[in-house]
């Protein structure tokens, strides 16, 4: 039994009725979301070893009293049986809490107020997977759908600075990669080969607006784009190249398909070649990245946002950092105005 098959189940024959039980009232939402795999549907029978068996996230709505989590969990303790369909229950794992403080302690965000432009910078696209995957088993209140649609994708200017600063990312680094193994560096060119394949990689998901998960499921994600069948050959023949030439020529190909994906889904006003060319007088072939992320940037309406692909085209918390407890660390509201700093508009 997958998880969320699990979840759901564990819901609607022990925790719907307890909660009718305790307070005939809609005002709760019941729902599968945040971490695990089996949010993302991605989990299997080694997802079973820990932090994983049938649990549900309780978003209480205002109508409840204070006391009304500590009295359900205490509940729950007590009614839930020790195995459900042969999986261990833990109860522990069952949270209950206000839909508010799980988004303030997921996002540091207030439901009530206004999601800035900048604010969605701070977001790791693997949190915003999180709470906009999974299933909804109640929504008494109408709060998680709202959530969720206000979740869904970046705002278009948002989404397009995203996609430039890859493009840029991928143009600081495609001569180089050649440089590299030009002048007998392999090593060298490989590791930077790696970065331009997940680069490649994080430009699929925002060409098809989907959100990147975290590495664990980075690969297994990415396999259903739409644009996957074409590029996956291409991307593991220029990951396990063995020179740099054959590096080379795999990714040329692949800057084919992107530039005719780019052309299609019409992301800037002039059309971008569909062929590598030579970096100066030098014999390497390159798309020239930060060339695109130009005219990309001169679609952002946003001045701010414009003024950052201009000036500092880092991108989101995404792009500047891989480092896991960072990017999936709690945040608060003072987290992410440090965060904001980055983006702080100064000459």
């Amino acid at each position: 039994m997958r998880g969320i098959e699990l979840s759901r189940t564990f819901y609607r024959e022990i925790v719907e009725p307890l909660m009718r039980e305790y307070l005939e009232s809609d005002d709760y939402g019941a729902a599968l979301i945040g971490p695990g795999s089996e949010v993302l549907g991605f989990d299997t029978e080694m997802s079973q070893d820990h932090d994983w068996g049938p649990r549900v996230c309780l978003f209480l709505g205002a109508s409840y009293p204070a006391k009304a989590a500590d009295e359900l969990r205490s509940l729950l303790e007590k009614r839930a049986p020790e195995r459900f369909y042969s999986f261990p229950v833990d109860t522990g794992m069952t949270r209950i809490t206000s839909l508010n403080s799980f988004m303030n302690n997921r996002l540091g965000i207030d439901l009530h107020t206004e999601i800035e432009l900048l604010d969605w910078l701070t977001f790791p696209s693997q949190t915003l997977l999180e709470l906009t995957s999974g299933e909804v088993f109640k929504d008494g209140a109408g709060e998680l759908r709202e959530l969720r649609e206000r979740l869904a994708y970046y705002p278009d200017d948002i989404w397009l600075y995203l996609i430039a600063c890859t493009w840029q990312r991928i143009g600081q680094e495609e001569h180089l990669m050649n440089r590299a193994g030009y002048v007998g560096d392999e090593l060298g060119s490989a590791v930077m080969g790696s970065r331009i394949v997940r680069d490649v990689m994080n430009l699929c998901f925002l060409m098809e607006r989907n959100y990147a998960p975290y590495p664990k499921w980075f690969g297994t994600a990415f396999k259903q784009l739409n644009c996957a069948e074409q590029l996956l050959p291409l991307l593991w023949e220029a990951q396990t190249a063995m020179k740099w030439r054959e590096r080379e020529g795999a990714l040329g190909r692949v800057y084919r398909i992107l530039a005719r994906m780019h052309n299609d889904r019409g992301l800037t006003e002039a059309r971008i070649g569909e062929e590598a060319m030579s970096f100066f007088t030098r014999p390497f072939n390159v798309m020239n990245g930060g060339d695109i992320a130009v005219l990309i940037r001169e679609r952002i309406q946003d001045s701010h946002i414009r003024w950052l692909a201009e000036h500092r085209p880092i991108g989101s918390i995404d792009q500047i950092t891989d480092n896991t407890d960072v990017r999936n660390m709690p945040q608060s509201p003072s987290s992410r105005e440090r965060l904001k700093a980055l983006y702080s508009r100064s000459e």
